[in-house]
C-alpha cells in the first residue's frame, strides 16, 4: 500500500519562516533539566528577547525554546501561535502599527 503523506499546518509552516529569522543560541543542558538550562543560560548571558534557544538534553534529543517579552514558551507552540507574539511580527507591520497609532 501506497503511504499517506502527512498534512503540514499552513500556519505552523508560517511561523517557522518567521523564527528562522530570530537569533539562536545552542546550549548544552549538563545536568540540569532543559527548561532549566535554558533559563540559567538567559540569565546569565543577559540575551534580549526574542531569541530561539535549542538545548541538547542527550545525543538524540534536542528541545526548543523560544525566549519571548512575555517568558520562556515552547517554539512548536510559537511556531503554531506566532500571532500572539508581537516581538514575530514583519518589520513592515510593525511600522503600519507605530502609524496607525499615531
Amino acid at each position: 500500500m501506497a503511504r499517506r503523506r502527512k498534512r503540514k499546518s499552513r500556519r505552523r509552516q508560517e511561523g517557522r519562516k518567521i523564527l528562522e529569522h530570530i537569533p539562536q543560541f545552542n546550549i548544552d543542558s549538563g545536568e540540569d533539566k532543559p527548561v532549566t538550562a535554558a533559563r540559567k543560560f538567559i540569565h546569565s548571558s543577559g540575551i534580549l528577547p526574542p531569541a530561539l534557544l535549542l538545548v541538547r538534553r542527550n545525543e538524540h534529543t534536542t528541545d526548543r525554546y523560544f525566549w519571548a517579552e512575555k517568558g520562556l514558551f515552547g517554539a512548536q507552540y510559537v511556531e503554531e501561535n506566532h500571532f500572539l507574539f508581537p516581538s514575530l511580527k514583519p518589520p513592515e507591520e510593525k511600522l503600519e502599527a507605530v502609524g496607525a497609532a499615531r
